[in-house]
């Protein structure tokens, strides 16, 4: 039953981008982020082009761009960190109406704001996109350590069991009365995630000693192996080479 939570980021649909398999996606994603990171911050016209080239690639996956937005709330604690840069930053600073603010903090905002947000974009394309039970296929097809496959594997599983108990306890102290309105109930709140920890952690030794009675040894089971053609791996490398070639543009003017 866990494993639906993941399908919260995942919007079906039949476009090719949905079908392209789960590997070569991840293997675009990847490289994509790292061409947006590699762009000289100085120079502007390389992340239009990115974001333009982004933009093509949600428009080719027929996922409503609002679906996309709604989610981007995700980047909030990286907007409010490069909201204070300016701020906080050491070095010459620069007058901005009434203000005045460091040049290197502007400079390294604007970089963690274009860098940030083209990359949370991708991500939330290749999640709305894929299934989670596939980008888990897809990184072990790409042979990432078992250990760390195993554990998005039951990260995926049991996310949404964990946050159902929580919210079961939520409701069992709101029947008994309790509302956290000061910092007085703050000691509730740090036994309720006690009680948690401990009752996640016990089921956690259930489920390993159910897997070790039918013959878990390390590896869980392939389900399914994922290939792809020579013109799936093109098809999802447009995205990535656009932005190296962007990159690299962006190099030889900066």
């Amino acid at each position: 039953m866990g494993a639906s939570h993941g399908h919260a980021l995942h919007h079906h649909g039949h476009s090719p981008v949905h079908r392209l398999p789960a590997h070569t996606k991840i293997v675009a994603l990847l490289v994509f982020v790292l061409a947006v990171v590699a762009t000289p911050r100085t120079t502007f016209w390389p992340y239009a082009a990115h974001l333009v080239a982004l933009l093509a690639a949600v428009r080719a996956s027929r996922v409503p761009f609002p679906y996309l937005a709604k989610r981007l709330v995700v980047e909030v604690p990286f907007v409010v960190f490069a909201l204070l840069m300016p701020f906080i930053a050491t070095g010459p600073r620069t007058a901005v109406g009434p203000l005045h603010l460091s040049e290197a903090g502007l400079w390294g905002a604007w970089a963690l704001l274009a860098k940030g947000t083209l990359g949370v974009l991708a991500s939330l394309l290749l999640a709305a996109t894929t299934e989670p039970r596939d980008i888990i296929a897809g990184f072990e097809r790409l042979h990432l350590p078992q250990p760390l496959v195993q554990i998005m594997s039951f990260m995926i599983r049991y996310l949404e069991v964990v946050t159902g108990e929580l919210n079961r306890m939520r409701i069992a102290r709101a029947s008994r009365g309790f509302q956290a309105r000061s910092l007085r109930q703050w000691p509730a709140l740090g036994a309720t995630l006690g009680a948690l920890f401990i009752r996640s952690y016990e089921r956690g030794e259930r489920v390993h000693l159910a897997m070790l009675s039918r013959g878990y040894a390390g590896r869980m089971p392939t389900l399914h192996v994922l290939t792809a053609t020579r013109a799936q791996w093109v098809l999802s490398g447009i995205l990535p080479a656009v932005a190296v070639t962007v990159c690299a543009a962006g190099m030889v003017n900066a």
